[in-house]
C-alpha cells in the first residue's frame, strides 16, 4: 500500500508537475506546472489530508495540520522527488529557481485574475508571518505561564514595568521576550525571501535599528514633536534621524522588504553576473541601511501607530460595538490574510499601551470556529464518515490546544457553505457577552486557545464568552448540518459503498445454500421484467435469478446521460448512476410509492426511498440551492408517505435560467452499491409513464 506522501504526489500530477514545494504551519504549498490536472476530491480522500485549496497561478495547497512537517519530509524523501527538479529546487545552493522566483515567474507569465495584485499582497503578508507561527505559539505559552503565576500570586504583575521581579523570574520572562523583541528581524528575513532578495541581507538591514548602539544615539538626541508625538531626533551628517524602540515592530521590516525586492532585482540586471555575488548585496545594503534608518523605519512606526489609533478610537467610543464587530469580521479576514496586520497592531498595542484589547473579542471568533468543527466531528462520527472524522479531529485539536484556525477553515469551513452562517451565530453571541462585560484586555500576544485563558484580565468573562461561542456554533451545525442534501447523499453513498465492500469478502465466503436462502429483491415500482418467461422450477435450478426493476421519469422532458450534467459531482457518478432530465414542464412527480427522506425548504432536491428499496435523489437544476427557494413551490416534507404520480414540487424554469443556473435535473440511484447494475435510458421525449432507469438486483 502506498504512503500518503506518494499518494499526494500522484494526485497532484506526479513529480514532473511539481515546480516547487514548501510548507507552512499546517499546509503543503505546491507550485505546479499545470494546476488544471489536479482533482481536488481525489486529494481530499487521501488519509491524513484535511482539505485542499486550489489557487490561481497554478498554486495548490494541501491542508495537513500539525503533521505537515512529517508529510513534507516524507515527500521530499521519495526517490522520484529527490531526483526531480522539484526536489533539487528545495535544497540550498541549488542552481534551480527558488520557490519565490518560480511563483514570481508564474505571476508574470500569465494573468492571475482581476485582482492579482491583491492576491500577491496577501501572499506577501502571509508568507512573511506563517513560518514564525511555531515560535510565536511557543512564546505565547510562556506568556500564559507568567500570567498564571501572576494570577495565583506567585509573582507580581510581570507586565508592569514598575514591578521588579527576582532574577530567576526575570530569566523566565526572557523566554518569551526573545521572540517578540527580535520579531522585526524574523519578519525581515521572511519578507526579503518572499520578494526574491537575499533574506540575510534583509535581516542585516533591519538589524541596524535593533543594535544597542542605535538606541544609544538617543543620549545625544533632542526632543521634537512630530504628528502630535514627542520623539527623539539626532543629527547625522546634518540629516535628522529619529530614534525609536523597534522591538516587536513589524510594519518597518515589511516596508523595508517591499522596497528591497524591486531594488534587488534591478541591481541584478545592472551588475554583471560575475560580480553579482559581491556587489548586489553591497549596493543593496549601501542604499537600504540609511533609507531604513532615516525614512522607512519611521514611516513604518507611524503607519502602525495610526492604524492602532484608529482601532483604539472605535474601542474607546464603544467597547461594546468593538467587541461585537471583531469576531464577526474575523471569519472573513483570516482566509484573505487580512488578520496579519491586525496581529501587528496587537503587538504595537502591548508595546505602547501595555495591553491589547483586540485579542479578547478575537477569542470569540476562534472558539466559534472550533465549535463549528466540533459539530462537524459529531455528525461525521454519527455518519461513520472516517475521512471527515479524521479531518475534524485534527482541526479541533489544533484549535483548542494551539489556537490555530487554519485546519478548520481550509479543511472544513470553506469547503461547506453551510458552516459559515452557523459559525457567525457563535461569533455574535461571544462578542455580545464580551461587549456587555465591558471588553477584555491582555498584557501579551497569545494564540487564543484553552491553554492561554489565564492571559486575560477577566478570566470568568472570557471563559463564559468563548464557551458560549463554542457551543452555540456547535449546536447550529448539529441542527443545520454542514452539508447540502446532495452532499449528504454523496457521503451516505460513500459510506454504504465502503460498508458493502467490507461485507463483500464475508458474503463470498458463505456457503451457496446461505446465498440461495437470502431474501429476493423487492418488486419494481412500476414493472418487473425478470426471466419470468422461464418456469419457476428452472429459476430455482439455476439459482437466484436476477430481477430488473424499472423507474419512470419524475418529469416531462428529454432524458440524457448523466455525463451531460454540467456538474462533475453528478456527471462522474460520484453521487450515483441514473439519468438526467431536461424538463419541458414545471412539475416533479413521485415516480413510485415510497417515503420522502429529505425535502429542504429550498425545494431544489428530494431524497426518496421507494418501496422496492431503491433510494433516489431528484435534484432540480444545478446549484439551484443558491436561489434559497425562490421559484420553488414545495408540496411535500421529510417523512411524508408518497404515491406514484404525486407532485413533489412545482418550479419556475425561467427564474432558474435567469439566475444563470441550468434546469437539467439529475435523477440518481444513491444506493447503487446494493444492486448489480443501474442503467439510465436516454430518450428524446419522456413523461411520467416512460421508463428512464433500470436497476438490476444482485
Amino acid at each position: 500500500m502506498s504512503s500518503p506522501a506518494s499518494e499526494i504526489v500522484k494526485a497532484v500530477g506526479g513529480p514532473d508537475n511539481i515546480a516547487s514545494l514548501t510548507h507552512c504551519a499546517t499546509r503543503l504549498r505546491f507550485q505546479l506546472v499545470d494546476g488544471s490536472v489536479v482533482s481536488t476530491p481525489t486529494v481530499e480522500q487521501i488519509p491524513g489530508v484535511m482539505g485542499a485549496v486550489p489557487q490561481s497561478g497554478n498554486r495548490y495547497q494541501v491542508v495537513i495540520g500539525g503533521a505537515v512537517t512529517t508529510v513534507y519530509n516524507d515527500i521530499m524523501a521519495l526517490p522520484e522527488i529527490s531526483s526531480s527538479s522539484a526536489g533539487s529546487s528545495s535544497g540550498s545552493g541549488s542552481a534551480q529557481q527558488s520557490d519565490a522566483e518560480i511563483k514570481a515567474a508564474a505571476r508574470s507569465g500569465g494573468p492571475r485574475g482581476k485582482f492579482s495584485w491583491l492576491d500577491g499582497f496577501f501572499e506577501f503578508l502571509s508568507d512573511s508571518f506563517r513560518p514564525l507561527i511555531g515560535a510565536l505559539l511557543g512564546a505565547s505559552l510562556f506568556i500564559t505561564f507568567m500570567s498564571l503565576m501572576a494570577t495565583t500570586g506567585v509573582i507580581g504583575n510581570w507586565a508592569d514595568p514598575t514591578v521588579t521581579l527576582s532574577p530567576s523570574w526575570q530569566f523566565v520572562n526572557l523566554t518569551w521576550k526573545t521572540v517578540f523583541y527580535f520579531l522585526p528581524l524574523m519578519v525581515a528575513y521572511n519578507a526579503a525571501k518572499k520578494v526574491g532578495a537575499d533574506p540575510w541581507v534583509g535581516f542585516s538591514i533591519m538589524a541596524i535599528v535593533m543594535l544597542p548602539g542605535f538606541a544609544g544615539l538617543a543620549d545625544a538626541a533632542h526632543q521634537a514633536t512630530v504628528a502630535g508625538s514627542v520623539v527623539k531626533i539626532v543629527n547625522i551628517f546634518g540629516a535628522p534621524l529619529t530614534i525609536f524602540d523597534y522591538g516587536s515592530q513589524v510594519f518597518p521590516p515589511l516596508l523595508m522588504a517591499a522596497v528591497l525586492g524591486p531594488l534587488w532585482k534591478g541591481l541584478k540586471k545592472i551588475v554583471p553576473e560575475n560580480l553579482q555575488l559581491i556587489f548586489v548585496p553591497f549596493l543593496a545594503m549601501l542604499i537600504m541601511l540609511p533609507l531604513t534608518a532615516f525614512l522607512i523605519g519611521p514611516i513604518g512606526v507611524y503607519a502602525g501607530a495610526y492604524l492602532a489609533k484608529g482601532l483604539s478610537a472605535v474601542n474607546t467610543t464603544s467597547a461594546f460595538i468593538f467587541a461585537v464587530i471583531v469576531p464577526l469580521v474575523y471569519p472573513f479576514m483570516v482566509p484573505l490574510g487580512l488578520h496579519w496586520p491586525i496581529n501587528a497592531i496587537m503587538l504595537l498595542n502591548i508595546q505602547t499601551l501595555g495591553y491589547d484589547y483586540i485579542q479578547g473579542p478575537m477569542g470569540a471568533w476562534n472558539f466559534a470556529c472550533f465549535g463549528a468543527t466540533a459539530g462537524v466531528l459529531v455528525l461525521a462520527a454519527r455518519d461513520k464518515d472516517a475521512t471527515m472524522r479524521q479531518t475534524a479531529t485534527g482541526a479541533l485539536v489544533a484549535g483548542l490546544v494551539g489556537g490555530i484556525s487554519e485546519p478548520s477553515l481550509y479543511g472544513i469551513h470553506l469547503r461547506y457553505k453551510r458552516v459559515y452562517p452557523s459559525l457567525l451565530v457563535g461569533c455574535l453571541i461571544g462578542g455580545l457577552i464580551i461587549g456587555f462585560g465591558g471588553g477584555l484586555h491582555t498584557s501579551a500576544f497569545v494564540f487564543t486557545s484553552l491553554l492561554t485563558i489565564p492571559a486575560f484580565n477577566k478570566i470568568p468573562l472570557y471563559c463564559i464568552a468563548i464557551a458560549a461561542a463554542f457551543f452555540a456554533s456547535m449546536a447550529m451545525v448539529l441542527i443545520r448540518d454542514y452539508r447540502t442534501p446532495e452532499q449528504k447523499a454523496e457521503a451516505l453513498a460513500a459510506k454504504n459503498a465502503a460498508e458493502a465492500a467490507e461485507a463483500a469478502p464475508e458474503a463470498s465466503a458463505l456457503p451457496e445454500a446461505t446465498t440461495e436462502a437470502s431474501a429476493p429483491a423487492s418488486p419494481d415500482v412500476t414493472a418487473i421484467s425478470s426471466s419470468a418467461a422461464a418456469p419457476a422450477a428452472a429459476d430455482a435450478a439455476a439459482g437466484a435469478t436476477a430481477k430488473t426493476m424499472t423507474i419512470t421519469s419524475p418529469l416531462v422532458g428529454r432524458a440524457v446521460p448523466i455525463t451531460e450534467i454540467p456538474d462533475p459531482v453528478f456527471s462522474t457518478g460520484v453521487v450515483g448512476q441514473g439519468i438526467a432530465i431536461e424538463p419541458s414542464e414545471d412539475t416533479v412527480y413521485a415516480p413510485a410509492d415510497g417515503t420522502v427522506i429529505t425535502a429542504p425548504d429550498s425545494g431544489h432536491a428530494f431524497g426518496l426511498k421507494l418501496e422496492n428499496g431503491v433510494e433516489l435523489l431528484i435534484h432540480v437544476g444545478i446549484d439551484t440551492v443558491e436561489l434559497g427557494g425562490k421559484g420553488f413551490d414545495v408540496k411535500v416534507k421529510a417523512g411524508d408517505t408518497i404515491t406514484a404520480g404525486q407532485p413533489l414540487v412545482v418550479f419556475d424554469k425561467k427564474i432558474i435560467a435567469d439566475a444563470g443556473y441550468s434546469n437539467i435535473t439529475p435523477v440518481l440511484v444513491t444506493n447503487g452499491y446494493a444492486f448489480a447494475e443501474v442503467t439510465g435510458i436516454p430518450a428524446d421525449h419522456v413523461d411520467t409513464s416512460t421508463e428512464v432507469i433500470t436497476v438490476t438486483a444482485n
